[in-house]
């Protein structure tokens, strides 16, 4: 039997898988940042700065004044306190350790050559002694950024890497070395794998491609808590024939309910887990790479919000900014505000508030909160309209 569930009871099943169901803690600690990684299952990285780097605002979105130096912990600290790594899941991520062995046929894939841009699969086959000599260089002098070899100087955009860059990212790719730290600025500096992941990590068995498939699906489907096919697929990245097996699997297993949601032309998945709230009071501003509203059509159908990124649009044809931050109340996205940390002058500057045209009258007060939550946590002294 397939449930019919109202928009706003799937939009509520959605908060509240993300996080947004219930209050934030008065003093968020380390703990509480794991709990909300380990729900979300990634942190997508992004490296434009102008408010803060994307991996940082989903954890402050749900927890308010976190320590940033948690997540730095968590992420490129000591072997002994490493929490996450760095791999290819939903673009380049931050995920939870447990993670590693569900990628691995990713990691394989790729050193196969079967996987990655095309312009680096070259190293897998013609070019394998070539990458072989980098990571001999790694193993011998310990960990290395692009910077380190002679044709690493400062070059933006993957289309402009030099060819130890290539080298490196297909490594990365390939599962051979992996991100040991960030330097400067963000510049990633590889180190091997197993001087990286903590030795019980890499001891976890690797399950087949099949069964690897299942536990990302299903990890997908928690977080989403209600779902199509497309959103479950788009989560980790997962392929059209992989996903629809892992589906029809979960769902034999009852770990997936079939449901429809009014006004969604597709049929959806709803993890068995879910839970459903009657009501969400939330109140949070989310980065683009906010797993709650990075995939745009999701975000429509459940907000009937239209958001796309505009910082690769020129600035005469934006509409509403460079760097915008939805703005989530209650159960709904009510505004949109452009958004820049000026870090000399020690100021949050709004350059630009956009409220939807149903947006309640405590939009102004709420939003105006929040934007001195996100100062104080950027360690900004005033907020600045204008």
């Amino acid at each position: 039997m397939t449930t019919t569930l109202s928009l706003a009871q799937a939009r509520r099943i959605a908060l509240a898988a993300q996080g947004f169901g219930a209050a934030r803690p008065p003093a968020p600690g380390t703990l509480h940042l794991r709990r909300t990684l380990d729900r979300l299952g990634l942190h997508q990285i992004d490296s434009v700065n102008v408010l803060s780097r994307a991996h940082y605002l989903p954890a402050f979105s749900r927890l308010g004044h976190y320590d940033r130096a948690a997540l730095d912990e968590a992420a490129w600290g000591r072997r002994s306190k490493r929490r996450m790594f760095e791999y290819w899941a939903h673009e380049a991520s931050l995920l939870p350790l447990d993670l590693h062995p569900l990628l691995r046929w990713r990691m394989a894939e790729a050193d196969r050559g079967e996987r990655g841009w095309s312009s680096l699969r070259v190293y897998a086959r013609e070019k394998r002694g070539e990458v072989d000599a980098v990571l001999d260089r790694i193993r011998a002098e310990g960990p290395l950024a692009v910077s380190d070899f002679d044709d690493g100087k400062s070059r933006s955009g993957w289309w402009e890497w030099g060819d130890s860059k290539r080298k490196l990212e297909w490594l990365f790719w390939a599962g051979h070395i992996t991100t040991t730290t960030r330097r400067g600025g963000f510049e990633r500096v590889y180190d091997l794998t197993e001087r990286v992941i903590p030795p019980a990590i890499l001891a976890l068995p690797t399950p087949d491609k099949a069964a690897a498939h299942r536990a990302l699906v299903a990890r997908a489907a928690a977080a989403l808590g209600v779902a199509t096919e497309t959103d479950l697929r788009d989560y980790f990245r997962t392929g059209v024939v992989d996903t629809r097996a892992a589906i029809a699997e979960l769902a034999e297993e009852g770990v997936l309910l079939p449901v429809s949601v009014a006004g969604w032309r597709r049929p959806a998945w709803l993890h068995r887990d879910a839970r459903h709230p009657r009501r969400v009071d939330a109140r949070a501003l989310l980065v683009p790479f906010d797993p709650l509203i990075w995939e745009r059509d999701r975000t429509e159908r459940l907000f009937g919000f239209h958001y796309r990124i505009e910082i690769y649009t020129p600035a005469e044809k934006r509409r509403y900014g460079y760097y915008v931050l939805p703005f989530l109340l209650g159960d709904r996205l009510v505004a949109r505000v452009d958004l820049k940390a000026d870090r000399q002058a020690s100021v949050l500057r709004v350059l630009s508030t956009h409220p939807e045209p149903d947006a309640p009258a405590a939009t102004q007060a709420a939003l105006g909160e929040e934007l001195a939550t996100m100062a104080g946590w950027l360690g900004l002294e005033r907020v600045s309209h204008g």
